[in-house]
């Protein structure tokens, strides 16, 4: 069941530009919540020289000492996939694993998303693309529907659609355990959304699956695509220097705003994202009547 929390940011990414974000959000006296626990690129690093005063820490090791940092103060970057952002007003409507969180500012630092479209799958998107079972399957009840599983949740999104009434093929490289013994399994990966005006299939690399819907879940998805209106230039979030994008109330840190891909211009980032987002609900809230 769906449940609404209110807070004053939602951090999209729990990286270092995100839990610096968290932490110095969390210092001025704002409520805040940093979803998405990924690790990313940072986790794999060997060894990190160049972050001043942490000299030869592992990433996973200069991870860490980040999130100890955010959980003394009561910050725990949260596992789960954000499914959609909706502006409503003057706030932001966030679909987080099914719950529904209204934040009264949002700064995206969930990285640089490295999956590109499938052809069809922009075209078509909310034509029979969806990226959220939870949001859209009710319009589907009944119908034939592909699943993608790209991400670790993606099985209980398949068995919800399932559990509604929906004929649900899964595909992905293998099936997993916890899948619904009614759900069909089909190894491989989508290479094309086909149909015109809506979906009508999907093109694997041996086979056509026809559908009428066909739900993408990737663990990350394109910020432009997560907010519809975004604007973005060679795949990063064009920002000001004061980290804000051009909707109001929408900041951005990290690498999702382009090279240099560094830790340090991470943090920075996360900071000046976090002094702005808090600078703007300080505003809104001074023009309440």
């Amino acid at each position: 069941m769906m449940q609404e929390q209110k807070l004053d940011c939602a951090v999209i990414g729990g990286g270092p530009a995100g839990l610096s974000a968290a932490v110095n959000l969390r210092q001025r006296g704002k409520t805040v919540r940093v979803l998405g626990a990924a690790p990313g690129l940072l986790a794999k690093a060997e060894q990190i020289d160049n972050y001043l005063g942490l000299p030869g820490l592992t990433g996973a090791a200069m991870l860490e000492a980040f999130a100890a940092h955010a959980r003394s103060l009561g910050i725990e970057a949260e596992e789960g996939r954000v499914a959609n952002l909706m502006p409503l007003g003057d706030r932001f409507l966030v679909n987080f694993g099914g719950d529904i969180l209204d934040a009264g500012s949002l700064i995206l630092a969930c990285g640089v998303s490295k999956a590109p479209p499938v052809p069809g799958e922009a075209e078509l998107l909310g034509r029979g693309v969806s990226y959220c079972a939870t949001c859209d399957g009710m319009l589907y009840r009944g119908k034939p529907v592909v699943v993608w599983g790209l991400a670790p949740d993606a099985v209980h999104e398949a068995n919800f659609l399932a559990g509604i009434g929906c004929p649900v093929t899964f595909v992905a490289t293998q099936r997993p355990p916890e899948l619904n013994p009614a759900v069909a399994f089909v190894p491989g990966g989508v290479r094309q959304v086909l149909g015109t005006e809506h979906v009508e299939g999907v093109r694997l690399t041996d086979q056509t699956i026809p559908c009428e819907g066909v739900f993408i879940l990737r663990a990350s998805i394109a910020p432009d695509t997560l907010l519809p209106g975004l604007a973005t230039e060679n795949g990063f979030v064009t920002v000001d220097r004061q980290m804000a994008t051009n909707l109001p109330g929408v900041f951005a840190a990290g690498d999702i705003t382009g090279t240099p891909l560094q830790v340090a211009k991470a943090v920075g980032e996360g900071l000046t994202a976090a002094l702005s987002a808090a600078r703007w609900l300080d505003q809104q809230a001074a023009a309440q009547p």
